[in-house]
């Protein structure tokens, strides 16, 4: 085997994220179909679609119904008050930009006859039990996008 040179290869002493690291969604027109979900959060409303051929709710909210592909959907209020239909602590392992809150609760919310997945603010592992209420709280970001999260009530 001869003498072989690799070069030496620059390294960025800066780098940006990727695109793919940022966990909360570009939420105009421009960037998503379903832009109207982050217009109603900014009004303080949980919202999703429902498919007007087969009547079921979808989350998260479609532009095409996944049960009979139809894209006749229109926007419905899920309301601001669920029931913790299960729940985990995340201690270790938080994804990168999350590690500095943990650790932190997240939970299967019972609302609006959906499930869905969110994170429960101000609450200890120990202080949830299951079918107890939450509130929805909606948090903005640095930029102006918002996105949603639960808190205990009372």
């Amino acid at each position: 085997m001869g003498n072989v040179e690799f070069e030496k290869i620059k390294r960025p002493e800066n780098i940006k994220l990727p695109y793919m690291l940022d966990f909360y969604p570009l939420e105009d027109e421009k960037n998503t179909q379903v832009s109207q979900f982050f217009t109603n959060l900014k009004k303080g409303r949980l919202t999703t679609t429902k498919c007007k051929e087969c009547n079921k709710s979808l989350w998260p909210p479609r532009i095409v119904c996944p049960h009979c592909l139809s894209d006749k959907l229109e926007w419905i209020d899920l309301g601001t008050e669920g029931e913790l239909y299960a729940f985990t602590e995340t201690r270790l392992g938080a994804p990168l930009g999350f590690v500095e809150d943990a650790p932190f609760c997240i939970g299967m919310i019972r609302i609006g006859g959906l499930l869905i997945s969110a994170r429960v603010d101000g609450a200890k592992y120990d202080d949830l039990q299951i079918g107890e209420k939450v509130g929805l709280k909606i948090v903005e970001l640095e930029d102006g996008r918002v996105f949603y999260r639960f808190r205990k009530i009372g």
